[in-house]
């Protein structure tokens, strides 16, 4: 069975590899020293996954700000919330704000949005 995480946290952790990607992609730069054309191309590619990075860390922080915390029922933790249902970011526990869901097995599909014919 496929392990859920916490939206925030995989958002974060998406940025935080954006940033180690972008170093490597500097360092293979530098094995091309004797190009500077290909050079020059590797360094502004990690730069330019550097500065996603950071456009990213800014984007979750403003989601962030808009989220509803809620109480985990299981360990009493203050966790933030995306969506219908989530996990709680310490134990992993599922987590719904609807009322429909109260219950039911966890699944992230209730987060998407059903079209109407």
């Amino acid at each position: 069975m496929k392990s859920y995480k916490n939206k925030i946290n995989r958002i974060r952790t998406f940025a935080l590899a954006l940033i180690f990607i972008g170093i490597v992609i500097m360092y293979v730069g530098i094995y091309f020293r004797n190009q500077p054309i290909v050079m020059v191309i590797f360094m502004l590619l990690g730069v330019i996954a550097i500065i996603g990075s950071t456009g990213v860390y800014a984007w979750i922080g403003l989601l962030s700000m808009k989220t509803v915390p809620v109480q985990c029922p299981n360990c009493e933790r203050h966790t933030k919330m995306l969506g219908r249902v989530d996990i709680c970011m310490h134990c992993n526990e599922p987590l719904t704000m609807d009322p429909s869901l109260e219950g039911k097995a966890f699944n992230e599909e209730y987060n998407k949005k059903k079209t109407q014919h």
